[in-house]
């Protein structure tokens, strides 16, 4: 457990992500598990940190609510379930929160309240506010208006962003099992649960494939690239069990918890932005060298590394950059249309504005407006 130290140290900034199967029970609220977990929070809060909250539980408490015996399947019945449980939720975290001192705000976003650079920012403010008046945010998914294209998906992917939004030092994953394993616990017993790892590979997503919860939206597999997603900011995460007596306080005394996952070197907020809160809008496909000169060597991607062009979209817009073989090394904001992209591909610089009539830049994506999702630079 001694490797999770140098990542604790100094920790002041957490953001708690508590998953349906946590907080429900027959399709209703565990009032007494909100009750639990308010109270770890408040401690942390009394002992100087600055929390925000990633609760699911709205459909699940509308579902009770309303009385609906199954988990509802459509995305009208999901938003009307959310309308009805949320401010279910709400109340429970007020009554707990307000009964230990403390108060509390509901934020509720979208994916599009973060893909644009200035609602991202609006967002960031507000919460950063929050956290310094010693406001406990308490944030889901606006399930009431949001539709299946510009849908966060699952809360894991939400609690990462929002780890990117607030510059969180660790982001804790509260789930129904007491970790990551190396294969489903519940169906192998001889399963090995990792306590450390220091980064996160292909494998590990492979052994992670397939389990979920009855109540929840994502998997172990969400869960792992939450966690990816907030090591690129330099963020930490520990998934864990929500049923645990004290988790919050064990996990950040270095206690054996969960399984930790460090951080790395952050990257910066707005790269973290064009990496995972953009839609990727189409893709490059990149030849050998450019990819070697993108991923060893910190260069810009020019058009004459440019083999093949997919899908349409206009210049701003974020795309992924693949190698030849279809693996996705990067992703960026192009400078040009994918239109004239098309035109100028495996062309030098010098010859884009014979081709276009214009030249604005003689990179295809700026290095600034570039991130490898490997190395994460």
């Amino acid at each position: 457990m001694s490797d999770r130290k140098p990542y604790l140290a100094g920790a002041k900034r957490l953001v708690v992500k508590i998953g349906s199967a946590v907080l429900t029970q027959n399709g209703g609220l565990r009032e007494s598990a909100i009750e639990a977990l308010s109270r770890q929070v408040a401690a942390c809060v009394k002992g100087g940190m600055n929390v925000a909250v990633v609760s699911s539980g709205a459909i699940a408490a509308g579902r009770g609510k309303l009385g609906l015996k199954d988990k509802p399947k459509t995305i009208p019945l999901k938003q009307a379930a959310a309308a009805a449980g949320q401010a279910v939720l709400m109340h429970h975290y007020e009554k707990a929160f307000s009964s230990l001192g403390l108060k509390t705000a509901q934020v509720l976003l979208t994916a599009a309240d973060l893909v644009d650079r200035q609602r991202f920012l609006n967002a960031r403010n507000t919460l950063l506010t929050l956290l310094e008046l010693g406001v406990i945010p308490i944030i889901n998914e606006n399930d009431t208006v949001a539709v299946e294209e510009i849908k966060f998906g699952d809360n894991d992917r939400l609690s990462a962003l929002v780890s990117n939004l607030v510059d969180a030092d660790l982001l804790v994953i509260l789930t129904d099992t007491d970790g990551f394993y190396d294969s489903d616990p519940r169906e192998n017993k001889a399963a090995k649960k990792y306590d450390f790892l220091e980064t996160l590979t292909d494998a590990h997503f492979d052994q992670a494939g397939g389990t979920k919860t009855d109540v929840g939206s994502g998997g172990m597999v969400t869960k792992l690239e939450a966690a990816r997603q907030a090591a690129l900011q330099g963020t930490s995460t520990v998934i864990a069990t929500g049923g645990a007596e004290d988790v919050l306080e064990k996990i950040l005394s270095d206690g054996p918890v969960g399984t930790f996952i460090a951080g790395r070197k952050a990257i910066g907020s707005r790269k973290h932005w064009i990496a995972y809160t953009l839609s990727p809008k189409g893709a490059l496909v990149l030849d050998d060298g450019a990819c070697e000169a993108l991923s060893k060597k910190g260069k810009s991607l020019l058009p004459s590394g440019i083999r093949e062009v997919q899908g349409q979209f206009g210049a701003g817009e974020a795309v992924r950059c693949l190698s030849s073989k279809g693996k996705e090394i990067a992703r960026g904001l192009a400078s040009y249309s994918s239109e004239d992209i098309r035109r100028i591909a495996g062309k030098k610089t010098s010859e884009i504005e014979k081709i276009l009539g214009y030249k604005y830049y003689d990179e295809v994506i700026h290095r600034d407006d570039l991130v490898l999702l490997e190395e994460g630079s």
